[in-house]
């Protein structure tokens, strides 16, 4: 069920970002008549949407009352990664009521990989966290066809290309679900309850396994034509180099990454060149990204090395998307950006080198703080935004 009207739809966008109010409130703010202003309201009541919130504080004469956002909304965000699963709830606030995670291998194959999140949906509706679901967002990590829900050529997700995710995820659950690329859903989560809130053109840079870029232009993902915007992991920086998932040489994603640091360190580790990684190697087969800023943190040279040559690489690659669509603000979140202000520093000084004065000259470039948050509550906010029928724009 959806909201009927465009009133609707504004009174619940309303409730959503300022909390709870009068009717008279919200009808001054909506410039709406009081009697149209109660219509609707007692309709969304009807419908579940919204509920009583008691009274108003007194003002020196009667109170007024308040109403809210349903207590019982619920929505699900689903965020598939190259190596983990999470799943959040979300109330109607796009406040998290519960999550959990677990570690997977995106090359498992869709059915298995969904199977697993709709077990873990199940689990947090067994704990009380879902007394309804009114939708589900799911992300992968890959190009998705947003008008049909299923993911087209994704480079590191064998077996998925076409896969229908949003009916299979449909068939399990009788609500709403929508699906877009993982890194879309963070710049979302990112835009609703993180540093770019009320930010309207900004880039959120996933470093993990691989590399991608969200792209918010006047508060809306850009997705492109075929729902490829924003690949940038696979921006060639040479001709030659390492040969990245996707084929070709000297991709960004090939030369810095959490595959690539995972490739190199150990390299180094094996080679007796860094006796840091080279301890972290014993006990283990190769080491991660993780290992790489233990180790830097420790004082290895060779570990700061592949830290500082990751992040000016990046910022090469950055300066460019500065140039070509001038963000008010550039957000870097994802496993490997727990590597924290060593590599923001490179990200930052390569490309203030590399970019006009103009599109610098108030650009902050930060870390975002949602940490594994960034995907659920993206996820859950698209199909909140559906479901209630708002537009992200304040």
């Amino acid at each position: 069920m959806q909201p009927e009207n465009a009133h609707q739809a504004r009174v619940l966008k309303s409730l959503r970002c300022n909390g709870p109010q009068s009717a008279v409130e919200l009808a001054a703010q909506l410039s709406l008549s009081r009697s149209k202003i109660g219509q609707e309201l007692a309709r969304l009541e009807e419908m579940g949407f919204v509920e009583r919130a008691g009274k108003a504080e007194s003002r020196g004469g009667r109170r007024s009352g308040l109403v809210q956002l349903s207590g019982r909304l619920r929505f699900v965000g689903v965020d598939i990664g190259a190596t983990s699963l999470d799943v959040g709830v979300i109330d109607g606030r796009l406040d998290i009521v519960a999550q959990t995670s677990e570690v997977i291998d995106i090359e498992a194959g869709p059915e298995p990989i969904l199977a697993r999140a709709v077990e873990m949906i199940g689990k947090l509706r067994a704990g009380g966290h879902l007394p309804t679901l009114d939708g589900i967002g799911v992300g992968v990590p890959g190009p998705v066809s947003f008008r049909d829900g299923f993911t087209v050529s994704p480079p590191i997700m064998p077996g998925w290309d076409r896969f229908p995710v949003r009916e299979h995820v449909m068939q399990q659950f009788d609500c709403p679900v929508l699906v877009d690329n993982d890194v879309n859903l963070m710049a979302v989560g990112e835009m609703y309850s993180g540093l770019a809130q009320s930010v309207a053109d900004f880039l959120f840079v996933k470093i993990g396994t691989g590399i991608g870029c969200g792209i918010i232009t006047g508060h809306r993902v850009l997705r492109g034509s075929n729902g490829s915007a924003g690949d940038i992991g696979h921006i060639a920086l040479h001709d030659t180099g390492p040969v990245c998932r996707c084929g070709r040489t000297g991709c960004l994603e090939a030369c810095f990454s959490g595959a690539a640091l995972s490739r190199d360190a150990t390299a180094l580790a094996r080679g007796g060149e860094s006796p840091g990684l080279r301890d972290l190697l014993v006990d283990r087969e190769v080491l991660t990204a993780e290992d790489v800023g233990f180790a830097m943190r420790a004082g290895d040279p060779q570990a700061l090395g592949l830290v500082r040559d990751g992040g000016r690489r990046l910022g090469r690659v950055l300066s460019g998307l500065v140039n070509f669509c001038n963000p008010a603000m550039i957000v870097v979140g994802g496993g490997v950006s727990k590597l924290g202000h060593v590599l923001l520093a490179e990200v930052r000084s390569e490309l203030y080198r590399r970019s006009t004065p103009l599109a610098t000259s108030s650009l902050p470039i930060v870390l975002s703080e949602l940490g594994d948050s960034a995907g659920i509550l993206g996820a859950a906010a698209m199909i909140s935004d559906h479901v209630l029928g708002v537009s992200p724009e304040p």
